[in-house]
């Protein structure tokens, strides 16, 4: 069964390269006849293991919104575990029983449930006793089986987790520094608990095994080793463990710790747990732990140094972020020498003090942080006075927390981050503005707010004196410039930069409100939260925005140099709501990414696999047998040419 398994694998994988490349980047990396050879036999090996996993091919989950995620209390309570960084204490809970040691990953707890062979519900660990139901988001999950071949009721628990590669892949697509996610598990547990599931289909979410709850009427021969090579002949990847003692702990430890430097999935240390389920079993528990299980978390390594100063960092939205700065030393291989304390609270705990001697270390082995201040001087002057306009800072304590705040709204720093953004590629898309260059402009009092950046021209005698930037690069500036003027709403409502909105719910909002600004100017906190996928958090900032006078005449100033062009003309929505899937070679298109691109343009949509929910296949040689034309064929769904295709565009318009 393992052998098929990784082969299904390996046919998805190739499967979903070829489609990628088909439709989305106008290649062929396989010919149609090879294509739908791997297809046929991938959907033959479904049937014979009754295995489908969520991103095969054959299956087409479709991307659902909810209004909430509603809220499911467990059939038996999740406990954490109890644990040591001790290696002698693990070792003597371990002692001659035969344990099964994985991997401790650094995500979120899932809780699955099967019956009939398909997945029926997906419930976060939430606070152990309740959790949320998510199964629209495990739907989406990169391997999560959505059919298996067992057909009783089965209930497991895994980890979900998020790559690093991943995790620095959707990092380095947000411009504003400012909301970049913290680490991978952060970014995780969002991913999980989106209310639309594209977000979660988007974000590589991948799902490991690590504990067998019940499944109906199967002898699992009183071993947890079994239970997990019977979980993976149903189709899931679990967690990656080896059988131990005592002692052959150490070498199965060191190896593990040799594993972390190349993992590219984030984990906090390792689970011991006794392979022998009644024995486990009547160990029982305390109120908080498991006595049949025991984590082990790895010593950080840790090194002492002199706290030589804080810096104050002001970001976009007027927080001063405190950073330490300390003499080098070096962490899990690299040289560090600053690391962010977060906020006021964190700095006064700590009560750090220049010339302190202090310990680091880093966090999950990524990011570094201050773990001890050994002679806490707390001679630390929180500023009062912001480090880049020097006008008024004030320490603002919200949720328990204290941060530190520029109160002057016409601060420098939040004008070159803000207008960091507004240039950015996902806002207005100038080139030739880079932050240094924004800061020069910003200095000359060139620039106050966002529509002056289009009046630049008038001070071009000074600009193109200035170091660095001659008459070439100022009329290219100018050129790109002209092009910025063309634009859509949704990027003028993400570029101003308004806290929690990024571009994708810019283009929510507007389509909410057919592009009509002054609707959306005038929208209440309730009108807004109630549209799908956006909550009370971006309402607020959203109305909060608009009230305030001065935001709307920077806005009314920005306006008159653009020229606003509606991302979806709603007249011609023709096909909304209509799917379609291309195959074959086309006549009257270049490519299929022109065709795709006319049909999105006029509302449809464009998928790879012919499903119940396809409403055409688009295939020149309507008479094919090709998997795709039999598959059409079997549910009813028309097979029309591109000629049919371009007679229904024009008889619907």
């Amino acid at each position: 069964m393992e052998t098929a398994l990784q082969q299904m694998k390996d046919l998805v994988k190739k499967l979903n390269e070829a489609a990628k490349a088909y439709y989305q980047e106008d290649r062929e990396i396989m010919s149609n006849r090879e294509y739908d050879e791997l297809y046929d036999r991938l959907e033959k090996m479904e049937k014979e293991t009754g295995i489908v996993l969520a991103d095969s091919p054959t299956v087409n989950v479709g991307y659902e919104a909810v209004d909430s995620l509603p809220k499911e209390t467990h059939e038996t309570p999740m406990l954490s575990l109890d644990k040591t960084k001790d290696r002698e204490v693990f070792r003597e809970f371990i002692g001659p029983r035969k344990t099964l040691l994985s991997w401790k990953m650094d995500g979120l707890t899932i809780v699955l449930t099967y019956d009939h062979g398909e997945l029926e519900k997906a419930v976060t660990r939430g606070n152990g006793v309740v959790g949320e139901v998510v199964t629209n988001n495990a739907r989406v999950f990169r391997n999560v089986p959505l059919k298996i071949p067992f057909q009783g009721r089965l209930v497991l628990r895994g980890e979900a987790v998020i790559r690093y590669s991943d995790f620095q892949r959707i990092n380095q697509s947000i411009e504003d520094v400012d909301a970049r996610y913290k680490n991978p598990r952060n970014l995780c547990s969002g991913s999980v608990r989106q209310l639309n599931n594209q977000v979660t289909a988007e974000r590589n979410v991948y799902f490991y095994a690590f504990s067998l709850v019940s499944a109906q009427d199967v002898d699992m021969h009183n071993s947890r080793e079994f239970q997990m090579e019977w979980m993976k002949s149903q189709g899931f990847d679990v967690v990656e463990y080896r059988i131990v003692t005592a002692e052959n702990l150490d070498e199965a430890m060191d190896a593990f710790a040799a594993a972390i430097e190349t993992n590219d999935f984030p984990s906090d240390g390792l689970v011991a747990l006794y392979d022998d389920i009644a024995y486990g079993d009547s160990l029982g528990s305390t109120a908080k732990f498991p006595r049949n299980s025991f984590a082990f978390k790895w010593a950080d390594e840790i090194r002492e140094t002199v706290l030589r100063e804080i810096e104050w960092s002001p970001s976009r939205t007027g927080l001063i972020n405190p950073i330490a700065v300390f003499d080098p030393v070096e962490l899990e291989g690299t040289t560090v020498s600053r690391a962010s304390v977060h906020n006021v609270s964190i700095l006064k705990e700590l009560e750090l003090g220049i010339g302190d001697t202090i310990q680091v270390y880093k966090a999950n082995m990524i990011i570094p942080q201050i773990a001890e201040n050994l002679t806490r001087s707390g001679n630390l002057k929180i500023p009062d006075t912001c480090p880049v306009c020097g006008q008024e800072a004030r320490v603002i304590r919200e949720n328990e927390v204290e941060s530190l705040y520029c109160m002057n709204p016409d601060c420098v720093a939040k004008k070159i981050k803000a207008f960091t953004l507004f240039v950015s590629r996902d806002a207005m898309n100038i080139d030739g503005l880079s932050e240094a260059t924004l800061e020069k402009f910003i200095a000359r009092g060139f620039i106050r707010d966002f529509g002056d950046i289009f009046e630049i021209g008038k001070y071009r005698d000074e600009i193109v004196s200035m170091e660095g930037f001659g008459e070439k690069s100022f009329e290219n500036l100018m050129s790109s410039l002209e092009k910025a003027r063309e634009t859509t709403l949704a990027k003028v409502i993400y570029s101003l930069g308004i806290a929690n909105i990024g571009l994708a719910n810019a283009k929510v909002i507007c389509r909410h409100f057919d592009d009509d600004l002054e609707k959306i100017r005038r929208a209440d906190e309730e009108e807004i939260s109630a549209i799908d996928g956006i909550g009370p958090v971006i309402a607020k900032s959203l109305t909060d925005y608009f009230k305030e006078e001065a935001n709307n005449r920077k806005l009314d100033h920005l306006l008159t140099h653009l020229h606003i062009h509606r991302e979806e003309a709603a007249g011609s929505q023709i096909f909304a709501g209509v799917n379609f899937v291309i195959t074959g070679s086309l006549e009257h298109f270049a490519n299929r990414g022109e065709a795709k691109k006319l049909i999105e343009s006029l509302g449809g949509k464009v998928t790879g696999t012919v499903t119940g929910k396809t409403n055409y296949l688009i295939n020149n040689d309507k008479t094919s047998n090709s998997s795709k034309n039999k598959k059409a064929r079997e549910l009813g769904v028309p097979v029309i040419s591109e000629q049919d295709f371009l007679e229904l565009a024009e008889q619907e318009s």
